[in-house]
């Protein structure tokens, strides 16, 4: 599936984007020409050799804050999609094995989970557990998590009553082997999909708590933070908010775009594209005997 992902245009580009926001996550701290806590009388300084994109209202360098603050943005929206998919996808799965007692309990649960709204829900646990990012997220990646208890299911139930699967289960094989076998082939593209989109709605969620100062210490550098920031001064440096707006953006869209990928080359969709990629193949094979022959 992988391969048949990356032959589309759109994948290619949603990859580069996210390779290189990773290449920032893990390096930015790294690459940051200055400290990104440091201040300094030169404050609200326009773009120059020395702060490349200027300087904030205390001084500090911003393009080292943005390249600093990356890795709590992308580790947060990670933090989301992970947690999300471990506490929907297992029991999605094996509530279609483990009876109906066990399969009532999830589904209210779920139902339960999608009425809470997760970023008020996201503050309130900020307040009583302190002002972490990563507890928020992890809270955040529960409630997110019907998304994936309900494609793990679905994708589950399309498979359970085939004639292969139910004659696994009566030649004595157990239920994990059944799912690592058969369902599991079945499950994974609709939940890749769903962890890309859910990177992208964690992103948000990250980049929404920091613009309000929840979730991280100052003068801890975040992309919501400095987006928060610079909107004050817009009197003094109006093109201030636009690269870091910029960079959550493109992260986002790099996000849903992957997503829409791997639903195009996935289940029937996917077939059918890859039956008219042959079928252009044949055709232009079949205009061109000469040079088909050539090539054998």
């Amino acid at each position: 599936m992988v391969r048949r992902v990356l032959a589309l245009t759109s994948a290619r580009i949603a990859v580069g984007i996210l390779a290189v926001i990773a290449l920032l996550a893990l390096l930015g701290p790294l690459l940051a020409p200055q400290d990104p806590l440091a201040t300094s009388d030169n404050t609200l300084a326009a773009a120059s050799g020395a702060h490349w994109l200027g300087t904030d209202y205390l001084g500090r360098d911003v393009l080292s804050r943005l390249l600093d603050g990356s890795r709590v943005s992308v580790l947060g929206s990670l933090e989301v999609a992970v947690m999300a998919l471990v506490v929907g996808a297992i029991p999605g799965i094996l509530s279609v094995y483990l009876g109906r007692v066990f399969e009532w309990v999830t589904l209210r649960l779920a139902d339960t989970l999608v009425a809470l709204p997760f970023l008020l829900f996201a503050v309130a646990v900020i307040a009583l557990l302190g002002n972490g990012i990563t507890q928020a997220m992890l809270v955040t990646g529960a409630l997110v998590s019907p998304l994936f208890y309900r494609v793990a299911r679905a994708a589950t139930l399309s498979v359970a009553r085939s004639q292969y699967v139910e004659a696994a289960l009566i030649s004595g094989a157990s239920i994990g082997w059944v799912v690592r076998r058969h369902v599991w082939v079945k499950v994974l593209p609709p939940l890749a999909v769903a962890f890309a989109q859910t990177i992208g709605v964690g992103f948000v969620i990250v980049s929404s708590l920091t613009f309000l100062g929840i979730g991280v210490q100052p003068p801890e550098p975040t992309w919501g933070g400095l987006l928060a920031s610079d909107l004050g001064y817009l009197s003094h440096q109006p093109w201030a908010p636009v690269v870091p707006a910029l960079l959550i953006m493109a992260t986002v869209w790099a996000a849903n775009l992957l997503a829409d990928a791997i639903r195009d080359v996935s289940g029937e969709a996917g077939r059918a594209l890859v039956n008219s990629r042959k079928a252009r193949a044949n055709r232009r094979a079949a205009a061109d005997p000469v040079s088909a022959g050539g090539a054998r």
